[in-house]
C-alpha cells in the first residue's frame, strides 16, 4: 500500500521588514550598487523595464508596484510576494531555480511566463493570468483563487490537487496535463473537456 501523497507546504509569505528596509517610490536607478536585498519591502516604486538580472531578493514584499517588462535573467527569487503589482509579459521562466518561490495577490500577469519552473503550492489570488505559460511548469497543488486564465498555456504541466474552483478562462487538457485530484467547479469542467465536443448541462 503506498503512503498517502502529501500536500505541497504553501510557503509562508513574508512579513518582518526592518525598519530601514522599507523602500518606497524607488526606481530603476536606487537599484545600482546592490545585489542582495533581505527581508525588504517595496511600495508604490516603479521598476518598469529595469534589469534585475543577477539580483537577489529574498523574504521580500512588493506592494503597488510597477515591474512590467522587467528583466529576470539568473534573478533569484527566494519567497517573495507581490501584492496589487503590475508584471506584465515577466519571464519567470529565467529566473535562478535555487529556492524559487513567490506568492501573487491581486497582480497583472498577462503574458507571463513560467514555463519549465518548479513551484508546488503557489497561491495566485485574483490575479489576471491571460495567455500566461505554464508550459512544463509544476504545479503540484497550486492554488488558482479567483483568476482569469483565458488563453493561459497548459502544455505538460503538472497541476495534481491544484483548485481551479474559481477560476475563470481556462482550457486544460486532460490528456496532457496530469490532473491526478485537482479541483474544479462543474462549470470549470467545460475547459477540461472542450477538446472532445462534450455538453456539460
Amino acid at each position: 500500500m503506498k503512503p498517502a501523497r502529501r500536500k505541497p507546504a504553501a510557503l509562508r509569505k513574508p512579513d518582518h521588514f526592518p525598519g530601514d528596509n522599507v523602500a518606497v517610490g524607488w526606481d530603476a536607478r536606487h537599484l545600482l550598487g546592490h545585489a542582495e536585498f533581505d527581508e525588504f519591502r517595496f511600495v508604490n516604486c516603479d521598476f518598469s523595464g529595469a534589469d534585475f538580472s543577477r539580483l537577489r531578493f529574498s523574504e521580500c514584499l512588493f506592494e503597488h508596484c510597477n515591474l512590467a517588462t522587467v528583466r529576470l535573467a539568473g534573478t533569484a527569487l527566494q519567497n517573495v510576494a507581490f501584492a496589487d503589482c503590475k508584471l506584465l509579459g515577466l519571464q519567470f521562466t529565467a529566473c535562478r531555480d535555487m529556492l524559487f518561490g513567490v506568492h501573487f495577490d491581486q497582480c497583472q500577469l498577462r503574458y507571463a511566463s513560467f514555463a519549465g519552473r518548479t513551484m508546488p503550492g503557489t497561491r495566485f489570488v485574483g490575479c489576471g493570468l491571460e495567455e500566461a505559460d505554464f508550459a512544463d511548469a509544476d504545479l503540484t497543488g497550486a492554488v488558482f483563487q479567483d483568476c482569469a486564465l483565458a488563453g493561459a498555456v497548459f502544455q505538460n504541466t503538472r497541476l495534481a490537487g491544484a483548485d481551479f474552483t474559481s477560476a475563470t478562462g481556462f482550457i486544460i487538457d486532460p490528456e496532457t496535463n496530469p490532473l491526478l485530484g485537482a479541483k474544479f467547479t462543474l462549470q470549470g469542467l467545460v475547459g477540461v473537456v472542450a477538446k472532445f465536443g462534450l455538453v456539460i448541462e
